[in-house]
């Protein structure tokens, strides 16, 4: 349990690291749009600080798979959104970037949200270390593969309008998140794949899953959204709003996915919906566009 927690935390900092040099390197490129993927990709791979940043991302990425072997998953989202206080001390320190008043009573209440979340997982509970049927993981993650890149094709367009007010992230951020949530159930999925019974037999099984298809895609669509969003907005507005539709969408969906069960107890099973409600109700009233200067 302990080296599962220390394997998060760990992550946490990988995290919260790549994104911010990821940020800093994404300020000297030209600009990029998801609507040119190609490109997008030339122009990362040619900055040796978006280089650093996507390793200590890639980094976390494998510690983050020695945490889906350890802790519960909604445990296992609690300790990563604690990441998000490392992450806007390094935005703030190292970016200059300075959320509002608001943005910071919005962030302050999903962080509550979370940890009631992370306060219904019932003491002693078991890793769930088998997988799920494929069926059931592809009637969840397909639908929200879809709706992810449908929001954010229609940000976009919405962005590109003349004298638009400029957008701040929200909807970036919320539909990255639901592609990171895929990928963070994909993740779980593999990690019980690779068990001790020999590379062929371990390789084989991951194989015959959705999990590693989904993870390419992820992969692939997640960097070109991402970066050219990280690249318009601040980090410490989009990288929370991601990381906590991420959060939420595996602590929900994957636990009924992967069938660890829900609490009995009354009590905890209104800490984890009403956190639920709170973050989607916070991130709802969050504004949407920065205020003109």
């Amino acid at each position: 349990m302990w080296w599962g927690v220390g394997a998060a935390l760990l992550a946490n900092v990988l995290y919260s690291v790549g994104f911010v040099l990821e940020k800093r390197a994404l300020g000297d490129l030209p600009a990029l749009s998801a609507r040119r993927p190609a490109r997008v990709v030339a122009v990362l791979v040619a900055s040796p600080l978006w280089i650093a940043g996507a390793l200590a991302l890639a980094a976390g990425f494998v510690a983050q798979l020695i945490v889906y072997r350890a802790l519960p998953i909604a445990a296992a989202q609690g300790i990563f959104v604690s990441g998000l206080v490392l992450l806007l001390l390094l935005s703030s320190a190292v970016l200059g970037e300075q959320p509002s008043g608001r943005e910071r009573y919005a962030l302050g209440a999903v962080l509550v949200a979370l940890l009631m979340v992370v306060a219904s997982v019932r003491e002693g509970e078991e890793v769930v270390s088998t997988g799920a049927p494929w069926t059931l993981v592809l009637l969840v993650c397909v639908p929200s593969l879809a709706g992810g890149v449908w929001l954010y094709g229609r940000v976009e367009a919405r962005a590109r309008r003349r004298h638009r007010v400029p957008t701040n992230g929200i909807g970036y951020g919320v539909a990255v998140g639901l592609l990171y949530g895929v990928s963070s159930l994909a993740i779980k999925g593999a990690s019980g794949r690779l068990t001790g019974a020999g590379v062929c037999e371990a390789a084989r099984s991951l194989f015959a899953s959705p999990y590693p298809y989904l993870l390419l895609f992820t992969a692939v669509a997640g960097l070109v959204m991402s970066q050219a969003a990280l690249q318009r907005c601040r980090a410490s507005l989009i990288v929370p709003v991601c990381t906590t539709v991420t959060c939420l969408f595996t602590a929900v969906l994957g636990t009924l996915t992967f069938g660890e069960r829900l609490p009995d107890d009354p009590l905890l099973l209104t800490l984890r919906v009403a956190g639920t409600a709170l973050a989607l109700s916070v991130l709802l009233a969050m504004p949407r566009h920065d205020p003109q200067t």
